[in-house]
């Protein structure tokens, strides 16, 4: 009896497993054939240059799609659109040259005016893997231990390693006081490690300096006997304000270099900065080279121009020392090179002293598209006044000098460049 109970029990189960499969296979039948796609193509001829390209199999594709992917409401064809942009791209793989839809390519600008809702970090692509260029000083990433050269692997929980640069920055973007948990592994670690960073408002003060008595700068060991001044500046990025924040410090700092002879020479840190335009750096440059001086020379497939000095600067025949890191990078490794390369009286206009920098050799070309989308595409490699590309091999500095793994207050990269001006 026991046993004639069991199977009629398995038969109801055989029997209503086929019948939800039936009313599910039906369903699904009957929705897809009330789908109706309500995309309408417009501009689809393409241009003239592009006569040689056979596109039928794009679109067989997209209508194979829209006629039998299962679940209609994951049809979005500004999302596919997009995303055919970006695997055009991709192709290229080349991480610099990006496709921006609107809302990325409004976040990107908003980066560079220095105001954005984020954690503060400027992230790169080398060898591959998404690394921190640097976090921004002050930034939530740096609070939470975010360090130059930390490789990502996760973005909450999720792997990155088939996403491309921009899809990163957009996970980890988001709105002021809500959190993400980025897995990261430090350079000098061989365990990952989870960090949970509120995100915040990111103003960037992109230039920032004073004059100091060398005893009186925090962070440094130096005799406390000595009397010279430094004069200091640091440069965050190369972004929409920097020409001009950068004019008011420079007039200040060269003001009191006239009144005051005690002041020995001048720091320009551009340790963690990931770079900006290109405009930028031959400005900063130029306040310390002579018109006419090479600043980057660019080469495409034209051929090689050179971008010269063309305005007066304030620092002609002060000694100079830049700091650079594995966060300087770009524009930042620009202004590096010039005044590395370049002479005065025999001797480089600057002495490098830090840590080899980022390695990022390559010059884009920020497009609007005109539908609030953007596109950056590289058209160029940039070389040092002496023809050298740095590209994904960094900047030596003439000084090597490590910072003090044991007391991150001890800043020995600004302690030595101290000690070399008033030496």
């Amino acid at each position: 009896m026991k046993k004639v109970k069991l199977l009629q029990l398995f038969v109801l189960l055989i029997i209503s497993g086929l019948i939800g499969y039936y009313f599910g296979i039906n369903n699904v039948k009957v929705t897809w054939q009330a789908y109706k796609p309500s995309v309408t193509v417009i501009n689809k001829e393409p241009p003239a240059f592009l006569s040689n390209v056979d596109f039928s199999t794009f679109w067989n594709v997209w209508g194979k799609v829209e006629e039998n992917y299962y679940d209609k409401t994951k049809l979005d064809p500004t999302k596919m659109l997009n995303g055919a942009i970006q695997g055009m791209i991709s192709s290229l793989g080349d991480p610099y040259t990006m496709y921006l839809p609107p809302v990325q390519n409004t976040n990107f600008k908003e980066g560079m005016a220095g105001q954005f809702s984020g954690i503060g970090a400027e992230l790169g692509v080398k060898d591959n893997q998404i690394i921190v260029i640097a976090p921004l000083s002050g930034s939530p990433a740096e609070k939470a231990g975010i360090k130059a050269g930390d490789l990502i692997l996760k973005v909450d929980a999720q792997s990155i390693s088939d996403m491309v640069l921009q899809s990163v920055v957009d996970k980890i973007r988001g709105p002021k006081g809500t959190s993400v948990t980025l897995t990261i592994l430090h350079k000098d670690s061989q365990a990952p490690q989870d960090i949970k960073i509120v995100r915040d408002t990111i103003t960037v003060k992109s230039v920032d300096g004073w004059v100091k008595n060398a005893k009186d700068i925090g962070g440094i060991n130096i005799p406390k006997t000595l009397t010279a001044k430094i004069a200091y500046v640091r440069l965050s990025q190369f972004g929409d304000a920097t020409n001009t924040d950068w004019t008011a410090v420079i007039n200040d700092i060269s003001l009191k270099m006239l009144s005051d002879k005690t002041i020995k020479g001048f720091i320009l840190d551009l340790r963690n900065n990931p770079g900006g335009y290109l405009t930028d750096a031959v400005f900063i440059a130029s306040e310390f080279l002579k018109p006419g001086t090479p600043v980057v020379l660019e080469q495409n497939v034209q051929g090689t121009t050179t971008s010269s000095v063309t305005r007066n600067g304030l620092m002609y025949e002060v000694p100079v020392i830049v700091l650079i890191n594995g966060g300087s990078a770009s524009a930042s490794e620009i202004v590096s090179g010039a005044l590395r390369d370049n002479k005065l009286n025999g001797k480089s206009r600057a002495l490098l002293v830090g840590d080899k920098s980022f390695g990022k050799g390559t010059i884009q070309e920020a497009e609007d598209l005109g539908n609030g989308a953007g596109l950056h595409i590289t058209i160029a490699k940039w070389l040092t006044p002496d023809g050298i590309w740095v590209h994904g091999k960094g900047l030596m500095p003439d000084i090597s000098v490590a910072l003090d793994s044991k007391d991150p207050s001890h800043d020995t990269q600004l302690e030595k460049a101290v000690l070399e001006l008033v030496k």
